[in-house]
C-alpha cells in the first residue's frame, strides 16, 4: 500500500471514506527525508524517460482551493529538469476555447513522448465547476464522463502514463489556510471573496467529486486520493506515487538505451572508417 489511495474503478467509494489528516504514523522530518530520496529517483527516471522517448507522463492535479496544487508542483516537480517537465494551468475558458469542444484546449497541452506535463486543474473542471454553478445544463455535462474516459483511453493507448491526484483537504484545514493567507501580505494577493464564497458549495463539490472520481477511475487512468491536510505528507504521497508508476519501466528503458548506444557507436565507427579517421 502506498501513501496515496489508488482508485481504479473496481469499487465505489466516497471522499468521506478517507481521512484528509492521515500521515501513516510518520513524523514530518522522516517524511521529508523519504520525499527527498524519492525525488532523487524521479530525477533519474525522468532522464531515462526523456532519453528513450517511448512513453510520456500526464499528471493531473485536482482539489479544492488551498489544497496545495501549487505546493505539490513546487516541491515534487520543482527539482526535475524543466526541459522536459512543464505545467499547464487551465483557467476560465476563453471565447475561442468555448467555440470548440471542451477537450480541445486540453488535448493540445498533453505531453509529447519523453515529456512530463502536469495539469494544474484540468478537463475535470467541466464536470465539477460547471455542475456546481449550473453553467451548463445536466444533459450537457453528464455525457462528459464518457468523453473523458474515451479521451484518457486514447492517451493511454498512445503511450501516455496517466496519474490523477485529488488533493483531499478538510473543511477546517481549508478555513485555517484561507485565514493565514489573509494575514500574510506576501500571499494575500492569492485570496479573493470568491474563495470564501466557494466554501458555501462544499457539499455540492463533494458530490460532484464523488461522481467524477467514481465514473472516471480505471486501471489505465487511476485516481489517487492524497491526504492533504499535512503539506509534507501530501508531497510524500505524490512523489511516491509518481516514482512507483515509472519504476516498472526502468529496466526496459535502460535496455533500450543500451541498444541505442550500440547503434549510435556503429554509425560513428562506420563514418570514421569511411572517411579514414583514426
Amino acid at each position: 500500500m502506498g501513501y496515496a489511495h489508488r482508485l481504479d474503478g473496481e469499487r465505489r467509494f466516497k471522499l468521506a471514506d478517507f481521512d484528509p489528516g492521515e500521515d501513516s504514523g510518520l513524523k514530518r522530518e522522516e517524511g521529508e527525508k523519504k520525499t527527498a530520496r524519492l525525488i532523487e529517483e524521479l530525477i533519474e527516471l525522468q532522464e531515462l524517460l526523456y532519453a528513450v522517448r517511448t512513453q510520456s507522463v500526464l499528471v493531473i492535479l485536482q482539489g479544492r482551493d488551498t489544497s496545495g496544487k501549487d505546493g505539490a508542483i513546487r516541491h515534487v516537480a520543482g527539482p526535475l529538469n524543466s526541459q522536459s517537465c512543464t505545467v499547464a494551468s487551465f483557467k476560465v475558458p476563453t471565447e475561442g476555447e468555448l467555440a470548440h469542444d471542451f477537450l480541445w484546449r486540453v488535448h493540445a497541452r498533453t505531453p509529447s513522448a519523453g515529456d512530463i506535463t502536469i495539469f494544474n486543474r484540468s478537463h475535470y473542471e467541466d464536470v465539477l465547476v460547471v455542475r456546481v454553478h449550473e453553467l451548463v445544463p445536466e444533459e450537457v455535462w453528464r455525457p462528459r464522463y464518457d468523453h473523458i474516459n474515451a479521451f484518457e483511453r486514447l492517451l493511454a493507448d498512445s503511450g501516455t502514463i496517466i496519474l490523477k491526484f485529488y488533493l483531499h483537504i478538510s473543511r477546517d484545514e481549508q478555513k485555517q489556510r484561507l485565514l493565514k493567507r489573509e494575514e500574510d501580505p506576501i500571499k494575500s494577493w492569492k485570496l479573493s471573496v470568491g474563495d470564501w464564497r466557494e466554501r458555501e458549495h462544499w457539499e455540492n463539490y463533494t458530490a460532484a467529486y464523488d461522481d467524477a472520481l467514481n465514473r472516471c477511475s480505471s486501471k489505465h487512468a487511476p485516481w489517487f486520493i492524497v491526504p492533504a491536510d499535512k503539506k509534507w505528507f501530501r508531497n510524500l504521497a505524490v512523489a511516491e506515487t509518481l516514482r512507483n508508476a515509472l519504476m516498472p519501466f526502468k529496466d526496459g528503458w535502460l535496455k533500450k538505451l543500451e541498444e541505442l548506444g550500440r547503434a549510435r557507436k556503429e554509425e560513428i565507427d562506420e563514418y570514421r572508417s569511411r572517411n579514414h579517421m583514426g
